[in-house]
């Protein structure tokens, strides 16, 4: 069974044992607007948690992507570079962005589950 988590940054982590499917979340691709272009990562790249693991333009502005969880680039959603829309129309489905093999699980205690981070962009829409 998947456990979702959220970076403040406005990426979600699907978790199943040590393995992490990595997107932005819905919040975060309505602030964006119409997405039309990405770059990713490749397959085999180990990245840090926090580092940067893509950007994203969208026709209003270009964006960094960070991980929210450290691991090696298992595999790469390779269709988004030809399709970026998926992104803004199933963020969490066909918009994943990269599959990781998690270096330190301990690294999920610092992330929100999903009520928490409605919360936090509760908070964060109204500041």
């Amino acid at each position: 069974m998947s456990i979702m988590k959220f970076a403040k940054s406005h990426e979600w982590a699907r978790v199943d044992n040590d393995t992490a499917v990595i997107g932005i979340t819905d919040y975060a691709q309505a602030q964006l607007g119409d997405i039309v272009f990405i770059e990713l990562p490749k397959a085999g790249d180990s990245l840090k948690q926090s580092s940067q693991l893509g950007t994203v333009e969208s026709t209003k502005a270009a964006s960094e992507l960070y991980l929210p969880l450290g691991g090696k680039v298992i595999e790469v959603n390779e269709d988004l570079i030809n399709n970026p829309q998926w992104i803004n129309e199933s963020p969490q489905e066909r918009g994943w962005m990269i599959k990781i093999k998690i270096e330190n699980p301990a690294e999920l205690d610092g992330l929100m589950d999903e009520v928490s981070y409605k919360e936090f962009i509760d908070k964060e829409a109204h500041t």
